[in-house]
């Protein structure tokens, strides 16, 4: 059997241990290919010690904001981020997701003050990390479809 290599990247982000089958949500998320002009390799349910099966994403010359990293924590909790410089791994951590979300997520509740024409960003409440769980702050409803929910 072959074996497929991906080829390192000398700048960039990788993101690891994404839950099997997440890794097009993630790319959705963070916009690419549409403003990206990078290298950008993806692994979908290759072979994981840990969970079974994992997806990874390889984004060259591009380190992600804590906003992205936010929703890539509701997509996959216990996906790690490996911060590359000179082909070498820099720095590594797990996303984590905060206590509050606001800004990244619409509420499902069409009369929610969040989703009126006022200027009032959403706001949710973690209530459970894995499976992600949030509550909207202001009309308390929780949505079933969390990365649904992502803007």
């Amino acid at each position: 059997m072959k074996e497929l290599k991906i080829t390192p990247i000398k700048e960039g982000t990788v993101i690891d241990h994404i839950t099997a089958g997440n890794a097009l949500k993630v790319l959705h998320i963070l916009k690419i290919p549409e403003n990206t002009t990078s290298v950008v390799s993806v692994v979908i349910n290759v072979p994981s010690k840990i969970t079974g099966r994992k997806d990874i994403v390889k984004i060259e010359n591009r380190e992600l904001d804590p906003r992205e990293l936010n929703k890539i924590a509701l997509i996959s909790p216990k996906a790690t981020i490996n911060i590359i410089r000179d082909y070498e791994v820099v720095k590594k951590h797990t996303v984590q997701l905060p206590r509050e979300v606001v800004g990244i997520l619409k509420c499902p509740n069409p009369t929610c003050i969040s989703n009126a024409r006022e200027p009032i960003e959403s706001r949710f409440t973690v209530i459970s990390d894995d499976p992600p769980r949030i509550r909207c702050y202001y009309c308390e409803r929780e949505p079933e479809d969390v990365i649904d929910r992502i803007v």
